[in-house]
């Protein structure tokens, strides 16, 4: 069974590098009218484990693909993207509870991962990363052969 946690803001400093440069990434390649030009955000994060994965579900309404970028590094998955307010819209807000802005979110997963085969899309408002577990082979036995010492290698 995989384990995971959130990691606290202690600890993140860790990972500011990265964050740093996904952020100037972002920067570079989003156009103007989908960057959140200030505020900071945090989605909603769940984390479903089944037999054959580990899937990390989180809230992305009215964010792309483009503007969402995954790292995993050192057991640690890390989520970061910017969520633009809407373009365009007219008049006085009464009411604003919706977040808009940068948001980064670490993961710290405990378990063996086939990170190159990992997956992650944006359906429905939801961004889905799914990791396929590797098969746990600690605490298996193995049989090793014995050979005679003509049948060495040298």
């Amino acid at each position: 069974m995989a384990q995971f946690s959130f990691i606290p803001a202690a600890e993140a400093a860790a990972f500011a590098d990265d964050i740093r440069r996904l952020f100037d990434e972002l920067s570079a390649t989003l156009p103007r009218e989908r960057r959140a030009l200030s505020g900071e955000c945090r989605p909603a994060v769940d984390v479903l484990e089944s037999d054959e994965d580990l899937e990390i579900l989180m809230d992305a309404s009215g964010i792309s693909a483009a503007a969402v970028r995954i790292l995993f590094r050192d057991g640690v998955l890390l989520v970061v993207g910017e969520k633009a307010p809407p373009a365009g819209q007219q008049g006085q807000y009464h009411l604003v509870e919706r977040e808009f802005g940068r948001f980064a979110r670490a993961i710290r997963l405990a378990g063996a991962f086939d990170v190159a085969r990992g997956r992650a899309s944006i359906r429905d408002g939801e961004l889905a990363i799914v990791l396929p577990k590797l098969v746990e082979r600690r605490g298996r036995t193995h049989r090793i052969p014995v050979a005679d010492a003509e049948d060495r290698l040298p």
